[in-house]
């Protein structure tokens, strides 16, 4: 079908809108057809562009739009924007829900984030009840491959793994205790930050910018303000090219994960691991079996020095030993076995 050939698409069709609609038909399980969405609206430019193009398209895929806003409450004028946005969203004709958080909910980035994903699960279950017949199953986000690449900086710089770099997936499982078949899709990954502000000026969207985002007690915020902006005046367009290597690393992930696996299943013995066949490989390919084994049992994620050290301690010699790895994790092991216990 051509968009342009239809009056009532027309209207709202953009280069931009083609250019989203394009990458979709080539990922058509990313948002399949006739899907219920759920859509999380901060009210920024990305979410607005994110809301618009999903709007403009929405007759052709045939989707049905929900939004999503969630007021951390971080400054007086949070819940004036909720308000706004509710209505801007009912002039569309489309529905908001709005949570609002708590100063404990939302104390730091790791808590709002949490609490966000917690908000999203519980209102895509609501949607799923109040509509048995179209349940929604893909909760979107509008983060871009600007946001990407701040995570890739973030992560190297903290310190991770092949999986840390390689995060802000195209698609995940929400990881929500309210739906675990519920998935969480980031559709603009191809599109920048610069590029988003675009979009809302040509299409005339209103834009309503937090005052939290200028913080510079973020290290989020820093790295968008003071990092990036020195980057891009030494290799303009550098946060796409770093996202492309984020996406690149991802892929490269999975397959070492599938090949990690394989292997472990040699080196499984009972509930845990055989701890001698483990000390008799190379430290790098040791390192790298015991980081997949603890994220295949759902244990936290190890920071680069937690595993140099795990690495090193069960291929010494010394006897009954263990590590605390937080969430009431645990590692232990005697001169025969690895295993992991976890307290409730």
């Amino acid at each position: 079908m051509d968009p342009q050939a239809d009056p009532a698409l027309s209207s709202c069709w953009s280069g931009w809108h083609d250019r989203l609609h394009r990458e979709l038909l080539k990922q058509p399980k990313l948002l399949p057809q006739g899907a219920m969405l759920l859509l999380a609206v901060s009210g920024g430019q990305d979410s607005m562009a994110l809301t618009a193009l999903l709007l403009g398209l929405r007759r052709l895929h045939n989707w049905t739009l929900h939004g999503w806003h969630g007021d951390h409450s971080w400054h007086q004028g949070s819940s004036a924007i909720a308000t706004e946005l509710q209505r801007w969203y009912e002039d569309q004709g489309l529905r908001l829900a709005i949570s609002r958080a708590n100063a404990e909910q939302a104390g730091s980035e790791a808590k709002a984030r949490d609490w966000r994903y917690d908000q999203l699960g519980r209102t895509a279950v609501e949607i799923s009840q109040a509509h048995p017949d179209l349940p929604c199953r893909r909760v979107i986000c509008a983060h871009t491959a600007t946001d990407k690449a701040e995570t890739l900086l973030l992560q190297m710089a903290r310190g991770t793994d092949l999986a840390g770099l390689g995060s802000l997936r195209r698609e995940r499982t929400l990881d929500s205790a309210n739906d675990p078949t519920l998935l969480l899709v980031r559709p603009l990954l191809s599109f920048t930050r610069k590029e988003t502000a675009t979009i809302c000026s040509e299409l005339k969207l209103p834009i309503w910018n937090d005052p939290s985002n200028n913080d510079l007690r973020f290290g989020r915020n820093r790295i968008r303000q003071e990092v990036l902006p020195v980057l891009n005046a030494m290799h303009p367009g550098c946060e796409q090219r770093m996202a492309h290597l984020s996406e690149r690393l991802s892929q490269l992930e999975d397959s070492q994960s599938a090949l990690l696996r394989l292997s472990l299943r040699t080196l499984e013995e009972g509930p845990g691991l055989n701890r001698r066949h483990v000390a008799a490989l190379a430290p790098g390919l040791r390192r790298m079996l015991l980081a997949q084994w603890l994220r295949d049992q759902g244990a936290p994620p190890l920071n680069h020095r937690q595993l140099d050290d795990l690495t090193s301690a069960t291929a010494s010699g010394e006897g009954p030993g263990g590590r605390d790895l937080g969430c009431g994790w645990r590692i232990q092991w005697d001169k025969n076995a690895l295993q992991l216990e976890q307290k409730p």
